[in-house]
């Protein structure tokens, strides 16, 4: 009996031992996150009698310099997170994956136009372009997922588009034209689900990169501001020498927890990639 694709991709996937492991440690943290207000010992922002206190048996991972819970504010800042790097690579995946078929597909004068305002995105400096649109829009939750969604559109719309050009010569793409298929049948139904494969792995990355993004302009103060909890402006309150070297707890906790989501999801997308990968025999 032939192997379907499916368990084909997830037989592969199994075989790649860190993106497995990694797929787990995605799945746990997220699922922390999203119980945080039925699991997190405090709220997020109640303030404590004991201010900068040391972990404890009250306060696990101890309390920052205004006495609010840690461990709370680390569940809640890794949702706070999550929601930002999933929201910000829909967005950019939205956007991307439509420019791409239509340049592809269409051609002519909609490729070049299109091709041109990705060149113009892409031509300026990524980290001063988020920089520069985080200093003109009100920081806030809703304008950092904006600002991440319509940055990290170029990448996508490029592959989808690089794909669309090698597949829209293919026989089943020319057998729905000639029946007479809409051109929106044809990108939608025929062309989209055999590029879903390398737009999920792309994705993976810039699901990681706006969850880094987000982490640098909070530490900055221009994403998520107080009192929302984030696990860059948990780093924030971590600037000076003196919180650097008496209170490690205030920092060590939402560092790691970022390298290890980033890290996981970028071995995600690799596991994905060779499993997809028609190609790959194990």
């Amino acid at each position: 009996m032939e192997e379907s694709y499916l368990k084909s991709v997830i037989r592969r996937f199994r075989y790649h031992k860190a993106g497995v492991i990694s797929f787990w440690v995605v799945v746990v943290i997220a699922a922390l996150a999203i119980l945080a207000p039925v699991i997190a010992p405090y709220a997020p922002d109640a303030i404590n009698p004991e201010f900068s206190a040391a972990p404890s048996a009250a306060h696990w991972l101890g309390t920052d310099q205004i006495g609010r819970d840690v461990l709370s504010r680390l569940l809640y800042g890794t949702r706070t997170s999550l929601l930002v790097g999933v929201a910000a690579t829909l967005i950019s995946t939205v956007i991307g994956v439509l420019l791409g078929l239509l340049a592809g597909y269409v051609g002519g004068a909609v490729d070049q136009i299109i091709m041109r305002i990705t060149d113009m995105v892409m031509s300026f400096p990524y980290i001063l372009l988020i920089l520069v649109a985080s200093v003109i829009f009100k920081p806030g939750l809703n304008s950092i997922i904006l600002i991440l969604g319509f940055v990290d559109w170029p990448g996508v719309a490029r592959l989808v588009r690089g794909d669309v050009l090698s597949l829209k010569e293919r026989e089943f793409v020319q057998g729905s034209r000639i029946a007479g298929m809409t051109k929106s049948y044809i990108m939608f139904s025929d062309i989209l689900p055999n590029v879903m494969g390398d737009i999920l792995v792309f994705a993976t990355t810039v699901m990681a990169t706006s969850i880094l993004d987000e982490a640098a302009l909070s530490f900055l103060g221009l994403g998520i501001q107080p009192p929302m909890a984030s696990l860059g402006n948990m780093l924030n309150g971590a600037e000076s020498v003196t919180v650097l070297t008496t209170m490690p707890w205030l920092w060590v906790s939402p560092g790691l927890l970022i390298i290890v989501l980033v890290v996981s999801v970028n071995f995600v997308g690799d596991a994905l990639r060779d499993a997809l990968d028609p190609s790959s025999v194990r």
